[in-house]
């Protein structure tokens, strides 16, 4: 797969992984390994990149005596979830295209 593509499509999976509540780091991770193997230097750079981008915020809070970093998406992160999912629609149009051919010889 294409480096570009699937860099933006890992920083999309991981918006949507933290859309519906603030959390942290393994958790995004336990939470997406049904669907995708990340590893946690791959996520924070992922994590670093977004925030940077402005899609996300970050606080620090105290849980068992540690730091810990809770992120948050926000207006900027939601509507790069809702571009994708129009440019989604896309993007299959164009996969129907190039595999109509395969469809037809079935």
């Amino acid at each position: 797969m294409d480096n570009q593509l699937k860099r933006g499509l890992l920083d999309v999976c991981v918006l949507a992984a933290i859309k519906n509540e603030d959390t942290y780091g393994y958790k995004i991770i336990k939470d997406m390994k049904p669907y995708i193997e990340l590893s946690e230097s791959t996520l924070y750079t992922i994590l670093k990149r977004l925030e940077s981008a402005g899609m996300l915020t970050v606080k620090t809070a105290e849980h068992n005596g540690r730091l810990r970093k809770y992120y948050r998406i926000n207006q900027a992160g939601l509507a790069r979830l809702e571009e994708f999912k129009a440019d989604w629609k896309e993007i299959m149009s164009i996969y129907d295209f190039i595999t109509k051919e395969d469809v037809e010889n079935e």
